[in-house]
Order: structure tokens, then C-alpha cells, then sequence
């Protein structure tokens, strides 16, 4: 088994060796021994930090390679004096590999099979310690979300029905800065966080921008990850800085009873579509269709959960394609409702998978006008 990558980016070698690492480096395990390849910067720190049973020097093999004539060794040539010297002659590497090493271990005779996601499927079962982390990363985002939170209530309403907060027109721009400076401030990474108004939370993930108006609804997505355990948090809740209108409580109440359905539904062994097919069909009866609406799609139009973990988005997802859910998945519950006129509803929660249902990881209260 054969990873080339950098772990700050890639989930599945955080995974294997519990290591950040900003750069590219070496992880392949033999026989159920994990062995890593480390730069000179790196090596000592991956022998303290990494869960890895053996740590080489990049550079010995470097030194190594150029005796014998190697004026500048490729990452091929460091592997396959490493694999010759193992024994090693095939290896499965991930989706995500590069195609240009591929092809270079190729032509030095190396049979590659490339293994489709997920690389680990145990990442998909989370152990309590990751439900943990996970948590942790929820609270962080429940506190960024109550600094936005203060920030709508502490907010004004002009005569032009904008919000103004310290004499100037609040923005979207403001609150997400308030919400990220709050995330790290904790050591967690926001990134992208969504704080969308009106007819922007029509498009899901429309980040928001610009003046934020009384009587309309707000969106607000954040998902931090620690940038000590690499997992993420990921919560979503829609408020009116003022009086939200009749169609927009209606869809409120809509979109938690979609979620009621998810909560009741999940558990060891539940179809994932049939849970989604449900909420679709409860949001239809309730007068609340989905489908394009003079050229756009609007309704409920994305999926109703997804993994999460070391990956913002990873299986199994909760949506018109088949899975099960099993026994120690973290999932999110997120339907949403979206018109263009009325804004967008979309209420996100964790939940762990149990034998017998499901536990909410979240604790952050809802409700929509402020």
C-alpha cells in the first residue's frame, strides 16, 4: 500500500499516519508495518509525532542514489531502491495518485493497482475518539455561530430596512469575519464559511456578500477543522434579524420536520435513499415542490447528508443514490428549502449512527427570528 502526498491536504494520509505535513512525503505499509520517508526538515518531528513503526531518511537514499551516478533523484528513483531493497515489487495506491509516478514505477517494472475510494473503508466507521474530535470541531463552529448570532441581535434596523451595526450597514462580509476570528482564535481553520441573505441562500453554497436586510433570511454554514486532529465540524442554521413572512415559518417548519424524519429514520442499517425519498415527499405534500422554477432549480435540490471526518464531504451520503448506514458513521442532516422571493431554509446537524438510532452530536438551539 502506497501514498504520495501531502497529509495537510490528504485525508488518507492523515489517516495512516496521523502526521501534518504541509509537503509531499513517502508512507507505504508492508506486512502491517507503517514505514514513512522523511526530508531532513521533517524526520525528527515525524518520529515524535507520526504513527508509523519505522521513519527513513530521504536523504540517506538521496546520498545513496547519487553514488551511483544520480545527479538529482525523482521520488521513483528513492522508491524503487526502497522497494528493491524490501522485496517489494506491487503496490495499490489511491484514485488520487499521480498519474506521472504511476507511469514511471510502471517502466521500472512495478505492477501499481489502483485502488478506488474509499482507499481506507475503516475511515468510514468512526471511533470514539474521533467522535470526540469531531465534537470538539462542532463546538468551535457553535461558538463562531453565536458570535454572528450576538452580532445580528446587537444590530439595528434602519428606515431603509438594512441592518446597521456600530452606525455602519452590516454586511455578510462583517459577520463571516466575526465568526472566522472567533473559529481561530480556538486553533480551527475556517474556510469558506457561508453567511448568505435573500435570494443568495437560493444558491446553497453562494458564500453571501454585501448588505444583509431586516425581515429576510440568513443563512449561515461553518465548518472549521482543527488544525491539531485535521476533523472537521460542520453546522448550518437560518435566522430573520426582524419578522421572517408567513411562507418563510412555513418552510422553516418544513425543513425540521424533514429533519425529524432523518433523525427517526437513522440507524444500524437504514437505506440513506429511502431517507432522502421521504423528506423529498413531505416537502412536496407540504406544498413545498422541487424542480426548475422559470429556469433554476428550487425546492430541495441537494443532498440530505453526508460523512464527516478528516473529509468535509465523504461517505456515505445521505441522498438519491444507495447506502447504508451503519454503526458508527457520523453523518450530517441538512435538508434545506429554497425559493427565489421567499430565500432559503437549511438546518444542518451531526449525528452518530447507532445500533438502535442515532445520537445528535450538535447542542446548538433553533430558531429563526431574532
Amino acid at each position: 500500500m502506497l501514498i504520495v502526498s501531502a497529509s495537510e491536504t490528504d485525508a488518507n494520509m492523515l489517516y495512516a499516519t496521523s502526521f501534518f505535513a504541509p509537503d509531499p512525503f513517502i508512507f507505504f505499509q508492508r506486512r502491517g508495518r507503517k514505514y514513512l520517508v522523511m526530508s531532513d526538515l521533517e524526520i525528527d518531528r515525524a518520529k515524535k509525532q507520526a504513527e508509523a513503526d519505522h521513519v527513513l531518511s530521504l536523504s540517506f537514499y538521496q546520498a545513496q542514489l547519487k553514488k551511483m551516478g544520480s545527479s538529482s533523484p525523482a521520488t521513483a528513483d528513492i522508491l524503487e531502491i526502497i522497494f528493491r531493497e524490501k522485496g517489494i515489487r506491487s503496490v495499490t495506491v489511491p484514485a488520487n495518485f499521480s498519474a506521472w509516478l504511476a507511469d514511471d514505477l510502471r517502466s521500472r517494472n512495478f505492477a501499481l493497482q489502483v485502488k478506488r475510494d474509499p482507499f481506507f473503508p475503516e475511515r468510514e466507521k468512526k471511533s470514539d475518539d474521533e467522535v470526540k474530535k469531531i465534537r470538539e470541531s462542532l463546538k468551535v463552529a457553535e461558538s463562531g455561530l453565536e458570535a454572528g448570532i450576538q452580532a445580528l441581535k446587537k444590530a439595528k434596523i434602519g428606515r431603509d430596512r438594512y441592518l446597521y451595526l456600530n452606525g455602519s450597514r452590516l454586511t455578510s462580509e462583517k459577520i463571516k469575519t466575526i465568526v472566522n476570528t472567533t473559529i481561530m482564535a480556538q486553533g480551527w481553520v475556517p474556510s469558506h464559511t457561508i453567511v448568505s441573505s435573500g435570494d443568495q441562500c437560493c444558491d446553497p453554497h453562494h458564500e453571501g456578500s454585501g448588505p444583509i436586510k431586516a425581515d429576510t433570511s440568513i443563512i449561515f454554514d461553518i465548518f472549521p477543522r482543527s488544525q491539531q486532529t485535521g476533523y472537521f465540524g460542520d453546522l448550518s442554521r437560518t435566522v430573520v434579524r426582524g419578522r421572517a413572512s408567513e411562507r418563510l415559518k412555513a418552510a422553516y417548519v418544513t425543513v425540521q420536520a424533514g429533519q425529524e424524519i432523518a433523525f427517526r429514520m437513522i440507524r444500524d442499517g437504514a437505506d440513506a435513499r429511502e431517507i432522502h425519498q421521504k423528506i423529498l415527499a413531505l416537502f412536496e405534500q407540504r406544498g413545498f415542490p422541487t424542480g426548475k422554477i422559470n429556469g433554476r432549480m428550487q425546492g430541495f435540490f441537494h443532498g440530505t447528508g453526508h460523512g464527516l471526518g478528516l473529509d468535509i464531504h465523504e461517505p456515505p451520503r445521505i441522498a438519491a443514490s444507495s447506502a447504508t448506514l451503519r454503526t458508527g458513521h457520523v453523518v450530517t442532516v441538512e435538508p434545506g428549502l429554497y425559493y427565489i422571493g421567499m430565500g432559503g431554509v437549511r438546518l444542518e446537524d451531526v449525528v452518530l449512527v447507532t445500533p438502535a438510532g442515532n445520537r445528535n452530536l450538535t447542542r446548538y438551539p433553533k430558531f429563526l427570528e431574532i
